[in-house]
């Protein structure tokens, strides 16, 4: 019986828990060689997550000794880019951001979301890191001032993924 993944975006997830994949990881190299800063467009439904997840997976330092079992049978698996591995990953995802309210209410959920995945980061990589991250609460980019200048003292680069960035706007 064929396993489905039905509205399941989570790279990790299929490949730990026998769900079908359609293989596209052989369009890694062209990403790569696409430049810096990628913007995804494609319709609603599309696959676009479920990418960014496998990008996630491929290139999270912290995902390095799972990565023959996610990717070995893989095209990338056989054939993988020097970059595999070797990034700190924070990925915002804007569908969990509500856009109702007013302008402070919204504000006050971006803030807090994108605050939880810089705290979320620090924990994932505090192995990595020499110092630690400083949150503030009302302030995100701050937040994201004190990441990135932790990360700046590490050979890693980050590897912004950024989901459902227009949330709000449909």
């Amino acid at each position: 019986m064929l396993n489905l993944p039905y509205g399941i975006s989570d790279f990790y997830k299929i490949r730990t828990e026998g769900y079908h994949y359609i293989d596209r990881t052989s369009c890694i190299p062209l990403v790569e060689a696409a430049g810096m800063h990628l913007v995804f467009l494609r319709p609603r439904r599309f696959g676009k997550s479920l990418w960014l997840s496998t990008l996630e997976n491929y290139y999270d330092v912290a995902k390095a000794p799972a990565f023959e079992q996610l990717f070995g049978d893989l095209a990338i698996g056989h054939n993988p880019t020097p970059r595999r591995n070797n990034y700190f990953i924070l990925r915002w995802d804007f569908s969990l951001v509500s856009p109702q309210g007013e302008v402070e209410q919204i504000s006050q959920a971006l803030h807090a979301h994108m605050n939880g995945a810089i705290e979320l980061f620090s924990v994932r990589y505090q192995a990595w890191l020499n110092h630690p991250i400083t949150l503030h609460p009302t302030d995100a980019l701050r937040s994201l001032q004190s990441l990135l200048a932790a990360v700046a003292d590490t050979p890693q680069r980050l590897y912004l993924l950024i989901d459902e960035y227009d949330n709000g706007t449909r």
